[in-house]
């Protein structure tokens, strides 16, 4: 965004704020300068006025000029082809040294005598404004012959340009930009007033008619003008050469001007390509477009709000009746649909994006005004216009939160006048209360942290004093973080006994998931929007990512594999629970010289061993799984505590053939019941520890389950554990199974005699034969 400080002083006064003064502000506010360039034209150049201009005798691209300098008429010769009589120009003296250091000295051209130079914009440090020399007029002040340049306010000049952010749109013109800097020096900003309309004027009613059904989110003025004679004057021309601005026709640039002064977006239409009716109005009308975009009809398509112009909807003509449009739609509205369904955009589309001005009255009256002051244009009385309602946005903040959020106690005249002067309205329901009313043309503030990123940007980040960081810190021993711990934990534990992790997606699909047993989410809480078709349910179990991932192993030629997963699972009520699953599939372990090369395919005991050097002590029960993974006779559930935590199994041979496994053992444990805390030291015997086998003759259809529950009935409190240790079965026994079991006694007081000993094995066995009917063997 390119300015100039004389251009901002039209809108604020800055007469008494040095250059560098304002460079600085901008900065502090936000508005970070990007190019600063200071107009300087140097001394001796005055105001000349050329009385009479003819031909060189001796060149005909040379022209001898009588240019009345103010002391006294002159002869200059100029090769310039818009020179001519009656013209006001820049005229450097004899003596004058110009940017590039030429000095001027009086010369003889041709063998014409030439005191003087009559001067290009570029000649004298100016941008560039075409081809030709400076035509000066009264819109740079009043023209005094032999006046110096440098003594006009516009040739003394410094031009700033800003590298705004995206979301400042509302600083995309000078009255935006003055705006900001109202509040950081807290000057108000000058009243533009507009001429009254004069009666006798012809009103726009009378030709002009708005047809629609609906605002479409935008907001509509309409102005006409009969253009004639219509010139672009000095100031207006010199100020788009600054801010880079190419036109057209000398409609698009004063159009473009205005745009770039008021901030509000501003089209011509020809007259003529509007909707006849059988009265002597036309139509324009507003319409959705194909594309859902708003757009305005005559005759055909004119233009897309804040979008485009018709090529053939422009005003191309010198002259002619115009209609001239204002309009403002949200930028997020119009962005939202840009990235929807994209159209080709024109010049306006970056303003309408970032946001325009919404006030449309200013921007279309200043333009109008323009065309009254240097043309013979009739301007039409009165606007067309079209608004739409929108609810305003109120913020409501405590006094004592501003201080809360700065860190520095700003008084309410302050924080009053700030607000006031970024254009927002400030209603105090209570005392201590602001009740801040956002202005349309901030879209970006949307809560109370923006609302303190304005105060504290327009107060200075510097010219807050600083403070030292105080904070209590609260416990961060969560109940997430304990999960987090624990979840950890058995990872760690996983990794060092020679499992490898495996990560999957959550989702998994419907149609496997069904066909293998598992419950999947109720249809009514199931995913909207798959990732693809092959991950439309979110996963209720762990164990099929892991046999598809120990199926890719397989396929890359992995002999041993052993890998674990933790992760959430959902119920059909989309309910999470965290578990922890492992599969061990082909070779126990790798090949080596102690097994000769030829690794055992691993077991249902050596897979429980290494479930329990992972999570501890378990205990087992028979189980029938639900699902169809698990082997019918080869499945268990765990239980640890006394609580169920889940299920060990062999994978089903059909399973295992569908994914190219040999021998699979997995298991599946919910993380809520394994073990995880503080570890309690117990108190332990001094005495010697004595170890018995038991060996008995059970029948083949007796649980471990209810041996075990007699055992316990009976043991004596010298008996601290017992297991079974060996399970052979022959023809010779017939229905029955050797089954040896080994206790482990030990005395906390004494080493056990012997006699003792047997006791509490006679005992057991006794109690096993009574209730069972079990034999020694």
């Amino acid at each position: 965004m390119i300015v100039t400080k004389n251009w901002l002083n039209e809108w604020i006064d800055l007469s008494e704020v040095e250059t560098q003064h304002l460079l600085k502000t901008f900065n502090s506010i936000g508005l970070e300068v990007d190019r600063h360039d200071a107009i300087s034209v140097p001394d001796k150049i005055v105001i000349g006025f050329v009385e009479s201009c003819e031909r060189h005798p001796d060149a005909d691209k040379l022209n001898v000029c009588q240019v009345n300098t103010g002391n006294d008429v002159r002869q200059i010769v100029c090769g310039a082809s818009n020179v001519r009589a009656g013209i006001y120009v820049a005229v450097a003296m004899v003596d004058a040294v110009l940017p590039d250091g030429l000095k001027i000295k009086a010369a003889k051209l041709r063998g014409v005598e030439s005191l003087g130079m009559i001067c290009s914009a570029k000649e004298i440090g100016l941008p560039g404004m075409g081809e030709g020399i400076m035509i000066l007029d009264d819109s740079i002040g009043k023209l005094i012959i032999g006046k110096e340049l440098n003594t006009y306010a516009v040739f003394s000049d410094d031009i700033i340009e800003i590298e705004l952010t995206a979301n400042r749109g509302d600083c995309l013109s000078i009255h935006g930009i003055a705006r900001d800097l109202s509040a950081a020096f807290n000057k108000d900003l000058k009243e533009i007033r507009n001429k009254v309309e004069q009666d006798g004027q012809l009103g726009i009613g009378r030709i002009l008619q708005l047809q629609h059904s609906e605002t479409f989110d935008t907001e509509l003025l309409f102005g006409a003008v009969d253009i004639k004679e219509l010139h672009i004057p000095f100031l207006v021309a010199l100020r788009m050469a600054i801010i880079e601005e190419s036109y057209e026709t000398v409609l698009d640039a004063f159009l473009q001007y205005t745009t770039h002064n008021t901030g509000v977006i501003l089209r011509a239409y020809p007259f003529t390509c509007l909707e006849e009716t059988s009265s002597a109005k036309s139509i324009i009308s507003l319409a959705k477009d194909d594309k859902g975009y708003a757009a305005l009809y005559g005759k055909a398509k004119l233009s897309v709000i804040g979008v485009s112009q018709e090529k053939e909807a422009r005003f191309s003509v010198s002259e002619g009746l115009a209609i001239i449009e204002a309009s403002y739609i949200p930028p997020e509205i119009i962005s939202r649909m840009m990235g929807e369904s994209k159209i080709e955009s024109g010049a306006h589309y970056y303003r309408t994006s970032r946001g325009s001005e919404p006030k449309l009255t200013g921007g279309i009256r200043y333009a109008m005004e323009l065309f009254e002051k240097y043309s013979q244009s009739t301007i039409y009385a009165g606007h067309l216009e079209l608004q739409t309602p929108r609810e305003a946005r109120v913020i409501t903040m405590c006094e004592s939160e501003f201080e809360s959020f700065i860190g520095l106690k700003v008084d309410k005249t302050t924080l009053t006048h700030i607000l006031k002067n970024l254009g927002m309205l400030i209603s105090k329901p209570k005392a201590t209360i602001f009740a801040i009313t956002i202005p349309h043309f901030r879209h970006d503030i949307i809560n109370r942290q923006d609302i303190i990123e304005e105060i504290v940007r327009i107060v200075g980040i510097d010219n807050i004093p600083s403070q030292p960081l105080i904070f209590t810190e609260n416990n961060q021993n969560t109940a997430d973080l304990e999960e987090y711990r624990k979840t950890r934990m058995y990872r760690q534990r996983s990794a060092a006994n020679g499992f490898f992790e495996s990560v999957h997606f959550v989702f998994n699909e419907r149609l496997v998931m069904e066909r293998l047993g598992f419950v999947c989410t109720h249809e009514s809480k199931e995913l909207l929007n798959p990732i693809t078709a092959t991950m439309d349910t979110l996963r209720p179990t762990l164990l099929v990512g892991l046999l598809q991932s120990a199926s890719a192993n397989v396929k890359v030629n992995q002999k041993k594999i052993a890998l674990f997963e933790s992760g959430t699972v959902f119920d059909t009520n989309r309910n999470e629970s965290k578990r922890i699953a492992f599969i061990v599939s082909g070779a126990s372990e790798m090949d080596k010289l102690s097994n000769a090369g030829k690794a055992p395919s691993i077991d249902f005991a050596t897979f429980t061993q290494r479930i329990s050097d992972v999570v501890g002590s378990f205990e087992m029960t028979a189980h029938s799984s639900t699902h169809a993974l698990a082997h019918p006779y080869m499945c268990a559930k765990v239980i640890i505590g006394g609580n169920s935590a889940g299920e060990l199994f062999r994978v089903h041979p059909q399973i295992e053939e569908e994914f190219d496994l040999g021998h699979t053992y997995v298991c599946e444990l919910d993380m809520d019941q394994l073990v995880y805390g503080l570890i309690e030291a117990k108190p332990y015997s001094k005495y010697q520890a004595s170890f018995r086998d038991l060996s008995i003759l059970v029948p083949k259809s007796l649980t471990y389950e209810a041996i075990k529950a007699v055992i316990a009935k009976h043991a004596s409190a010298d008996i601290k554990r017992f297991y079974p240790v060996d399970r052979y079965a022959s023809e010779s026994l017939g229905d029955q199974v050797s089954l040896s079991l080994r206790f482990v006694l030990q005395s906390e007081e004494k080493t056990l005699e012997e006699e003792e000993i047997t006791a509490a094995i006679e005992w057991i066995l006794t109690g096993l034969k009574e209730e069972l009917g079990v034999s020694l063997r």
